[in-house]
């Protein structure tokens, strides 16, 4: 689709060098939408809301993470204060240790020699023999072993989190992304309906100007023409001075008709080049410039199919569902939560096995499980505001189809009053014609005054510019009615039959 747009854009864009290429209104459609940043808009808000659907399903699968940690510190870890000793022992004559009794004792070897005894097997005391020996405590548990290197510590943890009972917030969830995005889709299309409408309404325009600029300098020429028998005349004798001014302030205001229709064209035509993307002032043929009785036989469809088929009714009942399911959402607050989880831990120094430096790890299996209690009425008046917020949403859907039922109607009526318009106006142009005819003949023979043939002009001009105005608002009325039903399409050929004739 893209490439095809693309296409066309590169296409059009050379038709600015060219006056003679010829846009359809389909062409215009098509150009206008690749081209339109509104709906560029809302076709990436349709984009970012299939990624949150997505985003929502995975809600359904655990949920896995990793962490990792390095950590310096000053000191080592020790479990004994300074200068801390626990139970000591002394050695026998023997050289092995002597347990019983000695729990008090305080002196051994500093070289860990056996302590000498005296006869009676106790140590001499380094008080009474310095000279002879030095002595020194044997902990049962130095202090050296009860002190863990933890300067560098490298910590890790990989593990997953899978929901089991959550109390319905996941599957509402869901429904909410899935209705967003139907929401994406519905504001696009009535987006891409509303750049239709303007569209075709530019291009109408611009069709209407270049007709009645056509229109405008025929009757320049007929008033001129009569101002060219008014100086013969008045060179006769048969026509007075007065008679010319009043054909010079017709023929003025002719020259303002057609300068303010030129004018107008132009912008219309601006404003046209603006919609699909062109140069402002580039030049082309409009299919339509040659207007063309048409017909219209008025397709009304059954009301609730019209309902459905629009784009405004789809995004309203996408609002009450995300409203209901909200509701639902608050809900689930009052629920427990159940989820299944599971860790790997790894660390260095190794926690699990005396703090070696080195790396060793576990696996932790659980169950958690969250009860809401009490939260001083945070969750009903929660609750409260959602279910005031879907009653909305059910009013806003129930006054907007009685709103479009109405307007169905009302375009409906307004296709069969520009039909009859349009056979109205036709007919007030063939007067118009005849009347003008036979006012022309009978100024040429001198029976009918320049004032009275000015006026025939005049009404002429009339005529044929509402018959102009006509022709262009039963085209209009059946796009309304169109869009009214929901069947506008950027195809320009309308499910109405309509037959065409040649203009008279």
């Amino acid at each position: 689709m893209k490439k095809k747009y693309s296409g066309l854009i590169v296409l059009f864009m050379a038709w600015s060098m060219n006056a003679q290429e010829v846009l359809t209104v389909e062409n215009c459609r098509q150009m206008a939408i690749s081209h339109n940043k509104t709906l560029q808009i809302a076709q990436e808000n349709v984009n970012a809301a299939k990624e949150l659907k997505k985003a929502a399903f995975t809600q359904f699968f655990p949920n896995f993470s990793a962490n990792g940690t390095y950590t310096w510190n000053e000191k080592n870890l020790s479990l004994l204060s300074e200068d801390k000793y626990l139970p000591v022992y002394n050695m026998s004559a023997n050289g092995t240790p002597n347990y019983a009794g000695s729990w008090n004792n305080s002196w051994t070897m500093v070289n860990g020699s056996p302590v000498p005894l005296d006869a009676t097997g106790v140590p001499f005391n380094p008080k009474t023999n310095p000279e002879k020996i030095l002595w020194k405590n044997y902990a049962l548990l130095p202090k050296d072993a009860m002190e863990f290197d933890i300067q560098n510590v490298f910590a890790g943890t990989v593990g997953f989190v899978q929901p089991l009972f959550m109390g319905g917030k996941i599957m509402e969830l869901n429904k909410i992304a899935k209705y967003g995005e139907n929401l994406a889709e519905a504001q696009k299309e009535n987006k891409e309906h509303e750049l239709l409408i303007e569209v075709d309404e530019a291009y109408w325009r611009v069709v209407s100007l270049e007709n009645k600029i056509k229109l405008a300098k025929e009757y320049r020429a007929l008033v001129a023409k009569v101002e060219e028998n008014v100086k013969i005349m008045i060179e006769e004798g048969v026509a007075t001075k007065a008679d010319a001014l009043k054909v010079r302030v017709k023929l003025n205001e002719a020259d303002v008709t057609v300068a303010r229709a030129e004018n107008g064209l132009s912008l219309s035509r601006m404003a046209l080049n603006q919609l699909c993307g062109l140069p402002l002032d580039a030049v082309y043929t409009l299919n339509d410039e040659n207007l063309v009785k048409e017909t219209v036989v008025p397709q009304l469809i059954p009301v609730e199919q019209a309902l459905q088929n629009r784009p405004e009714i789809t995004a309203l009942t996408q609002l009450q569902n995300i409203a209901k399911s909200n509701e639902k959402l608050m809900y689930s607050r009052f629920l427990p939560t159940i989820a299944l989880s599971g860790n790997y831990m790894v660390s260095n120094p190794n926690v699990y096995n005396g703090y070696e430096n080195e790396f060793g790890g576990m696996f932790t299996v659980g169950v958690v499980a969250h009860v809401p209690l009490f939260h001083f009425g945070d969750k009903i008046h929660t609750l409260n505001a959602a279910k005031a917020q879907s009653r909305i949403a059910t009013m806003q859907l129930d006054e907007t189809k009685e709103k479009m039922q109405l307007q169905i109607k009302q375009t409906s009526y307004k296709v069969a009053e520009s039909l009859k318009k349009q056979t109205t106006t036709q007919h007030n142009v063939e007067q118009a014609d005849e009347n003008l005819k036979y006012a022309t003949d009978g100024f040429e023979e001198g029976v009918i005054s320049s004032t009275d043939l000015l006026g025939a002009q005049t009404a002429w001009l009339s005529a044929k510019s509402d018959n102009i105005d006509a022709l262009i608002e039963i085209r209009l009325c059946d796009l309304y009615l169109q869009k009214s039903q929901g069947t506008l399409s950027i195809a320009a050929a309308t499910n109405n039959k309509i037959q065409k004739t040649d203009k008279k």
